[in-house]
């Protein structure tokens, strides 16, 4: 018994590297792609460095928050992994809205001190 060998299709095969020449093209007129020819590949805070294989955990920062402002100098835009990134929106959001807890009446405090007999209770053994 003889195995076919299958010829692949050039034209889908020409087609399939057009396509992914054209995305490329693409993602790099994005701001992304603006912005990881403009820095080098390392996050802003914590400086670690990226790679090809693990460059989608690199993100774009706008510094002021602004995704519809991409300046093509780069100048709201910062590099930081996706870690950082995460962190950076956490503390906008805090300043921004405040901690919500401001505004209700604070919780009672607790005036029970389960420990404050211990000594006397070690005693009695």
């Amino acid at each position: 018994m003889t195995i076919k060998k299958i010829q692949p299709d050039k034209a889908k095969l020409n087609q399939i590297v057009a396509d992914a020449r054209r995305n490329q093209e693409l993602r790099e007129q994005s701001y992304r792609g603006q912005a990881l020819k403009l820095y080098p590949w390392v996050c802003g805070r914590c400086t670690r460095e990226f790679d090809h294989k693990n460059l989608a955990e690199l993100t774009v920062h706008h510094k002021n928050h602004n995704h519809d402002d991409n300046p093509s100098d780069g100048s709201n835009w910062e590099l930081l992994c996706i870690y950082c990134h995460d962190n950076e929106h956490a503390r906008y959001e805090e300043t921004r809205f405040g901690n919500q807890s401001a505004g209700k009446a604070s919780s009672p405090v607790a005036t029970h001190n389960p420990f404050a007999d211990l000594k006397a209770l070690m005693g009695k053994k």
